[in-house]
């Protein structure tokens, strides 16, 4: 998370008052978003949001606002899952908004979007009409023949700069929404020869933007509506230590029951100390291994299959539902564990039905994604160092952020002592935005609450 500027103090509509309900507080926050918005007073609004606090009900209802006022409005997606799941929502709250997808020559809807009355068009001049028109940044950086009053930049703090500044020129006005705390935007080259400048193309949209707009307002969403409040505390902790945030549900708001244990080894001892306390470590014993070790990706797809094959029940506001496949994730850090990962529950599907189903996929992927229940092959398990890559706050920050129920943690022994042999030592660029909190200091705090919830193997 990048701070360009000292770190400010929330203001009024950032934080819960005392006797605030965290719907109000977060009503309050989208409430002053909007007031901005309608103001004309700023050419620009940042929007800062923990994981699950409702970013894309903002975008759609903001889209609503701004295209109800007869300016056209364009939004800007990191990815084509993105666009689809925004023109979903908006499709299913506002049905009298006429919509229109910018999409490659050989896109081909799915078959929810292919049955909503969307137009889409490999031109922009062929969605002159619509409303509201959505795309991704890489196909808007192609326009030259249009241009709006309006945009939504959604995701903001994984798009890169440069990426921004190939579309700036299309609208007049933005809002800027995204989550701090997640991965980096990504930068195949080596960005050293632009550190310390402020337009520095690998860093993010917003980082830049603020840098050469301080002055534009940014408001922070402080209720996460995924994560329970067994979960909530340590992310606000470790990875938002300056834009703090809590849960919307209150501990016995939400429960995870699970069918009575059959083997009673680790395995289920484990799926019971996450029932109850919202997290689970185990252990394997500590060892130097390749990423994708036989015994570790094992025991990553064994626990996944035992938390199925325990049949959970998930009971919070939203309902009681059971915890089926497509409510379990694996987490990993690299794309050879997923595909192992995947090999060996599609293995274990043979006697235990479904497990093939759940859902395995690296941090990058999972970003945005939400399930009851998560597990994650720790990123420094089995390693002899401290990579930079494997320290990114932002890599431990999605694989700890999926979950509304609980999630368990994979690791061997030893990553305490790993960090403490590899003090965090990156080198210090003048001028370059100080990141923070670092990596080192993140793991410790996540590997702190894993601790009084541990079973070793």
């Amino acid at each position: 998370m990048e701070l360009t500027t000292p770190a400010p103090t929330p203001g009024p509509a950032d934080g819960i008052r005392p006797g605030m309900t965290p719907a109000k507080a977060a009503a309050a926050v989208t409430d002053a978003v909007l007031a901005d918005l309608g103001s004309g007073r700023h050419r620009g609004v940042v929007v800062d949001s923990p994981p699950g606090a409702g970013k894309s009900t903002l975008v759609v209802k903001a889209a609503a606002e701004i295209a109800g006022r007869g300016d056209a409005l364009m939004i800007v997606a990191q990815t084509n899952n993105q666009v689809d799941d925004l023109l979903l929502r908006l499709a299913a709250d506002h049905p009298e908004l006429q919509l229109g997808r910018l999409s490659a020559a050989d896109y081909r809807p799915g078959e929810e979007l292919a049955a909503l009355p969307v137009r889409i068009a490999g031109k922009a001049a062929d969605l002159d009409g619509c409303e509201v028109v959505v795309s991704t940044a890489a196909k808007w950086a192609l326009v030259d023949d249009r241009r709006w009053a309006w945009a939504i930049v959604d995701e903001a703090y994984q798009m890169r700069s440069d990426a921004l500044l190939l579309v700036a020129r299309l609208f007049d006005r933005a809002l800027f929404v995204g989550d701090p705390g997640q991965l980096d935007p990504f930068a195949t080259v080596d960005a050293a020869q632009w550190h310390g400048l402020t337009y520095d193309p690998s860093q993010s949209a917003v980082a830049v933007l603020r840098r050469h707009n301080p002055d534009l307002p940014v408001h922070r969403l402080p209720v996460s509506w995924r994560l329970p409040a067994t979960a909530a505390p340590l992310v606000s902790e470790a990875f938002y230590p300056f834009t703090p945030f809590r849960s919307g549900t209150e501990k016995h708001e939400r429960s995870l029951e699970f069918a009575a244990a059959r083997h009673g080894d680790p395995y289920d001892d484990v799926v019971d100390v996450a029932a109850g306390s919202g997290w689970g470590l185990l252990e394997l014993p500590s060892g130097y291994t390749l990423p994708s070790d036989d015994e570790t990706v094992r025991t990553v797809a064994e626990l996944a299959a035992r938390v199925l094959v325990r049949r959970g029940t998930a009971r919070s506001e939203r309902g009681t539902n059971p915890l089926d496949a497509g409510r379990i994730a694996v987490g990993v850090s690299h794309r050879e564990q997923r595909s192992r990962v995947e090999a060996a529950l599609r293995r274990i599907a043979a006697d235990v039905p479904g497990a093939g189903d759940i859902v395995v996929d690296t941090a990058n992927r999972l970003q945005g994604r939400e399930f009851d229940v998560t597990v994650f092959l720790h990123p420094l398990s089995g390693r002899r160092d401290a990579t930079a890559f494997h320290l990114e706050t932002g890599r431990l920050c999605v694989l700890a952020s999926r979950h509304r129920h609980a999630c368990l943690v994979v690791a061997r022994a030893g990553i305490p002592e790993l960090l403490d042999a590899h003090p965090s030592a990156e080198p210090v660029h003048l001028g370059l935005p100080v990141s923070f909190p670092d990596g080192w200091e993140a793991n410790h705090a996540v590997l702190a609450t894993l601790e009084g919830n541990r079973v070793r193997v």
